[in-house]
Order: structure tokens, then C-alpha cells, then sequence
């Protein structure tokens, strides 16, 4: 079987995660990939052209084969094999400790999509909700924007979290208009038949209307298209933009007992039993 070795590359968080696994995880990851792509091929052989996507129910089907929930955080499960051990973080941990220490699983996709936002000639804003947006995805997957938000929102401007909030809900509306089409991977992931919940109806509607719409829908545009496995991205980029739009807490992250202090010190020791 040919292998789309860029496509492999993506579906295990990129080359940095890719450079972090043992020889032994590589190879189980290949065969894995390797497995689903035939049984993907096998399924398009069988069922008709508009059956190429799983349906939610199929879906739905799968969730008692699998060990961990679709939902679980980057760092509360390996993709294959054992969790490794994490590095112990500095005394008082700046968000770029995070980002070089913790932020593994999703840190090359958001710094590509921080690149092209910043290339694109977006507002600082902007940059700095495309660099944050997906981070929150190693402790959790569910409702991520939402949870992203929360994480930042005592660190950043009320329009830069109003961005990382809102594109979860965003990103199952197309708008061409702005450069926006409904993806084929969401087709995958979530079922071709899948209409969206009310309350992300009802969220898209508002965030429509919104006079922040437009950066929030930048959000999506700059992370649909931010997965390029040869990328070449580095956070030396966003220093300055970190430095001047995000509110570093002198104690560290975690120890600065603001309201979300409990969420980074999760991200920080997730090993722990309690």
C-alpha cells in the first residue's frame, strides 16, 4: 500500500511529535495509520460515492472500541503505547514554558496558524488568538473554544478571547465570502450527516451579528489550512507579540491564584493521582 507520508505525519500532531517517538511508537503508529487507511479504502470500494464519510451513528458505534473518549486531552493519553514522562516545568512558567513543555500535541498547528495570520497581515489580536486557540486541547477536546477562552481570558483582551471562544462554533458555518468552506475532515470526524447542536446554532447566530464577528471567523480561516507537516514555524516569531498582548503573572502560571489558575497547574502535573 502507497503512504501519504504527510498525511501520516499530520495525524500524529506533526514532525515536532513526530520527532519526540520512540522507534517502537513510530512503527505502531505506521501500521496503525496503514490498518485504518485500507479499511477506508475497502469502505469506498463497497458503499456508493455520497457513503465515503461515516455517519453518526457509525460513529456512535465505535465509541466502546476505543480505551479513552474521544474528548480526552492530549496529555491524558498516547496514541500509541504508554504515556512518557514530562520534563518538571520552571519554578514560576511563563506561557512559552508551556508552549515548549506541555503544548506538544498542538503547538506546531497553532504556530502555523499564528504564521499565516501574521503573514496575512492580520491585527495583533488576531495573531495572538490563532497562536492560543487549540492549546486548551491537551487537557480537553470537547467544547474547546469555550475552555481556550477560559484559560486566556485573564491574560489577553476581552476581543482576543471572544476569538478563541467563538470559532469552535464558527468553523461548521462555510463563508466564502471571507475564504471559509465547510471541510471534508469535519465530515470524517463528526459524520456527513451531522447537524450541528442548538446551542452552536443558536451560538453562530449570535456571533453573526457580533461586532467582533470578523475576527473570530479569522481564527477559523487561519486554522482549517494550518496543517502543513513541512511547515517551518518557530515561537522566536510571536515573542514580542506575546510580550505586548499577553498579561504574564510575576508568580507563573498556576500560582497566581486567578480563577483558571486550577486549569494550568492541570496542564503543568497531569500525572497527578488527585
Amino acid at each position: 500500500m502507497e503512504i501519504d507520508r504527510r498525511a501520516f505525519i499530520t495525524t500524529l500532531g506533526g514532525t515536532t511529535a513526530v520527532g519526540l517517538m520512540s522507534d517502537e511508537a513510530k512503527a505502531d503508529a505506521l501500521e496503525e495509520f496503514m490498518s485504518s487507511r485500507l479499511n477506508e479504502a475497502v469502505a469506498m470500494q463497497q458503499a456508493p460515492a455520497a457513503q465515503t464519510f461515516p455517519s453518526m451513528a457509525e460513529l456512535q458505534a465505535q465509541i466502546e472500541t476505543r480505551p479513552t473518549r474521544r474528548g480526552v486531552g492530549n496529555l491524558f493519553a498516547a496514541r500509541t503505547g504508554n504515556v512518557k514522562r514530562l520534563d518538571p516545568m520552571p519554578k514560576a512558567p511563563r506561557l512559552v514554558d508551556f508552549f515548549t513543555m506541555r503544548f506538544n500535541g498542538t503547538s506546531n498547528h497553532c504556530l502555523q496558524s499564528a504564521t499565516k495570520a501574521l503573514r496575512s497581515g492580520m491585527s495583533e489580536e488576531v495573531v495572538i488568538a490563532c497562536l492560543l486557540h487549540d492549546v486548551v486541547q491537551e487537557i480537553i477536546k470537547v467544547d474547546h473554544g469555550w475552555w481556550g477562552a477560559q484559560l486566556f481570558e485573564p491574560y489577553i483582551s476581552e476581543k482576543a478571547a471572544f476569538a478563541i471562544r467563538y470559532h469552535q462554533a464558527l468553523r461548521f458555518y462555510a463563508d466564502p465570502a471571507n475564504g471559509y468552506e465547510y471541510p471534508d475532515l469535519y465530515r470524517r470526524i463528526f459524520g456527513h450527516d451531522y447537524r450541528p447542536e442548538p446551542y452552536i446554532e443558536h451560538t453562530y447566530q449570535m456571533v453573526r451579528k457580533h461586532k467582533w464577528y470578523g475576527e473570530a471567523r479569522m481564527v477559523t480561516v487561519n486554522d482549517l489550512y494550518a496543517f502543513d507537516p513541512n511547515a517551518q514555524v518557530s515561537l522566536d516569531v510571536f515573542v514580542d507579540i506575546i510580550g505586548r498582548h499577553f498579561k504574564q503573572p510575576k508568580e507563573g502560571l498556576g500560582y497566581d491564584n486567578s480563577p483558571v489558575a486550577h486549569m494550568w497547574r492541570t496542564i503543568e502535573r497531569p500525572d497527578a493521582p488527585l
